[in-house]
């Protein structure tokens, strides 16, 4: 039996809406989930309190300020990648300081601030997908995939995502 010592990896991010409704959302240029649209966030980097990496991951991936408003909800993959990952998410809402959006061409290409009408449209990742359904559940989402199907509504924010 081959032992390898696993770690939950904890993320944050911000579902940052600005104050005509508009959602911030970022294009993926890096796995897990590369071509999706997110939300801007990342790792927490060990002993950084939680806001702060909140901050500093809007920051470094949009070059924009926010104000924390509450925590949503977390939301777990469990699976993710050839090194089956478990990332634990904790979805922050959150409104803008600033407007102008500078995505970084590192983890992101793109940044918009998008209408809510027009995120059912969008290639979405599974938990950003999850948090937006739940802010917006007037909106015309598309039938759930199979993965979001199988997820567990006695665990809110579970979905396991087999990520290549």
């Amino acid at each position: 039996m081959e032992f390898r010592k696993q770690a939950i990896k904890t993320s944050v991010v911000a579902c940052v809406i600005d104050g005509s409704g508009r959602v911030l959302l970022t294009r993926r240029t890096v796995q897990p989930f590369h071509g999706l649209w997110v939300m801007p966030g990342g790792k927490i980097d060990h002993g950084e309190p939680i806001l702060q990496a909140l901050h500093r991951e809007v920051r470094e991936e949009v070059g924009i300020e926010v104000r924390v408003e509450g925590l949503l909800d977390a939301y777990e993959h469990i699976g993710v990648g050839s090194h089956g990952d478990h990332f634990v998410i904790l979805y922050y809402r959150a409104a803008p300081l600033t407007l102008e959006l500078r995505p970084d061409g590192i983890e992101c290409d793109e940044a918009a601030w998008v209408e809510p009408a027009r995120l059912p449209q969008l290639e979405l990742a599974p938990g950003a997908r999850h948090i937006l359904v739940r802010l917006y559940p007037d909106l015309p989402w598309p039938a759930a995939s199979a993965a979001a199907v199988a997820c567990s509504p006695e665990q809110p924010g579970y979905c396991p995502v087999a990520e290549g």
